[in-house]
């Protein structure tokens, strides 16, 4: 039952277009309480009355008015307030502690032509880089939140690798890490006044995925193991891999970024409002 006592967290919000031409916005909601999940919709009326920083991911709000229907999952929402402005990401000086930490592991891999491969991504997208989310609602879904998942993936490679029976080429390895999700910087936008996060149209007409970037550049420049590591990162054929690990006789390279991305990627189901705990 609909308590206008309650709280609820913004999960995600889009606006688009009615068949009349008129704007609609679709706002996703979590209850404070029980986490249940309530699906919005809001008219252009409405739109216009709100400021639209109220729909940042990780804001707590309260309905004020809104039509549901029966099983109160969905609903026509009037009016909002918000209750607690979440954070858009991460601080200055968060981003660049994070981007120390990337430069070292950019510093570890010993080929140098690889070496400087890598460095010379980062070089010239730096500033795209820094400000970046890992995706729109999955996970690290905030400022600067592409940054702190690549470190991850760095630290979870620096942490496991020594442990392996099987050598594993650590420049690879780690070269792979820093630039498996890297075409992301191209794939979303990100508002650094609001911190709405969204895709960047037309990208997937012309890359069909960040890992096909990646892959591509990678293999563009040689380097068709990286390449192979990343095409291989999302696991399955079903959830965007190029390589899928379902198959027979891989090398047992192409599983590593897989589990590490994964794993980075489960436990950073955070949003902004958590980063403040």
């Amino acid at each position: 039952m609909f308590n206008t006592e309650d709280l609820y967290e913004v999960v995600i919000f889009s606006i688009g277009d009615t068949k009349a031409g008129t704007k609609m916005g679709k706002l996703q909601l979590k209850n404070t309480v029980d986490d249940t999940v309530l699906n919005c919709i809001l008219w252009e009326e409405t739109l216009n009355r709100f400021d639209s920083k109220i729909f940042r991911t990780g804001n707590l709000v309260r309905i004020v008015s809104a039509s549901f229907n029966e099983k109160f999952n969905n609903c026509l929402v009037s009016a909002l307030e918000l209750v607690k402005e979440s954070k858009l990401g991460l601080e200055t000086s968060e981003i660049e502690k994070y981007w120390a930490k990337l430069q070292s592991y950019i510093s570890k891999i010993q080929d140098e032509k690889l070496r400087t491969f890598v460095a010379s991504q980062f070089e010239k997208y730096e500033q795209e880089f820094k400000i970046k989310p890992a995706a729109k609602l999955m996970h690290h879904n905030y400022i600067g939140g592409l940054l702190v998942h690549t470190v991850e993936c760095a630290e979870f490679a620096e942490l496991n690798m020594a442990n392996f029976k099987y050598k594993l080429n650590e420049d690879e390895v780690y070269a792979a890490c820093l630039l498996h999700d890297f075409g992301k910087i191209f794939e979303y936008t990100v508002d650094t006044e609001t911190g709405l996060i969204d895709y960047t149209p037309n990208f997937r007409e012309e890359w069909i995925s960040h890992s096909q970037y990646g892959f591509s550049v990678c293999m563009t420049a040689g380097f068709k193991m990286v390449a192979k590591m990343i095409a291989a990162h999302h696991g399955r054929a079903e959830w965007g891999a190029i390589i899928d690990l379902n198959q027979k006789d891989l090398e047992p390279e192409l599983y590593i970024i897989h589990f590490i991305d994964n794993l980075s990627a489960k436990f950073g189901k955070i949003n902004t409002r958590m980063l403040e705990s």
